[in-house]
């Protein structure tokens, strides 16, 4: 579990594609202290599992699903990700409860620069977890949603997140990893008329390499 308060923003150092899985490498500094094998880190919100580190990065094994829910599968050398430890029992929940299980990608449709602040616009295919003043995660960073509508959305970053995390770098049609409030997603099973129906199959759990 995270909060959605970024710690550092680290560095793609590796990124290769494997036929149903990839595996990724992470420049970072902070990232690093304590870290052991099997820790959680999440990269640009997404929750990935430690599987092997040194002195100046660590590296995760990105699975089929993975590449095909977030934006993973665009990451390139060079590239900035907000990375962020998980929460630990002492911790402060200085945003909100965020899991590290993306929903699915937006696309950024435009940047307001107002003075030291910004206003950020995104498209998706539904905002029906959106609302006004709720909580969201736009790439692991934890934001409130300043507006929404039925297939747009739209932050307010302040100036110290802006300048402290990867926001800072995305342009204009970037994909960003978008993970809304897990209370939102809970209610919306409890009142879906379907909510009882499972999408299980059996093809999706040998996929996932449960059988």
């Amino acid at each position: 579990m995270f909060t959605g308060i970024i710690e550092e923003i680290g560095k793609v150092l590796k990124f290769e594609r494997h036929e149903n899985d990839a595996v990724l490498t992470v420049e970072c500094k902070k990232n690093l202290d304590g870290i052991k094998i099997g820790d959680s880190i999440a990269v640009n919100g997404v929750c990935q599992t430690v599987v092997s580190f040194d002195n100046n990065s660590f590296t995760v094994e990105v699975s089929k699903q993975t590449l095909a829910v977030t934006n993973f599968s665009s990451l390139e050398i060079g590239q900035f990700v907000n990375l962020e430890r998980a929460l630990t029992p002492t911790s402060r929940l200085g945003g909100h409860i965020v899991q590290g299980h993306v929903d699915k990608t937006a696309k950024l449709l435009k940047i307001e620069k107002l003075d030291e602040f910004y206003n950020m616009y995104f498209e998706t295919d539904n905002t029906k977890l959106l609302v006004l003043k709720g909580s969201v995660a736009i790439n692991g960073i934890s934001l409130t949603v300043a507006d929404v509508n039925e297939t747009c959305f739209k932050i307010a970053v302040i100036p110290h997140t802006f300048q402290n995390t990867a926001i800072k770098y995305l342009k204009i049609g970037d994909k960003v990893n978008v993970e809304t409030d897990i209370l939102g997603r809970y209610i919306e099973k409890l009142v879906s008329p379907n909510h009882n129906k499972s999408n299980i199959t059996m093809e999706f759990l040998a996929e996932n390499g449960f059988v």
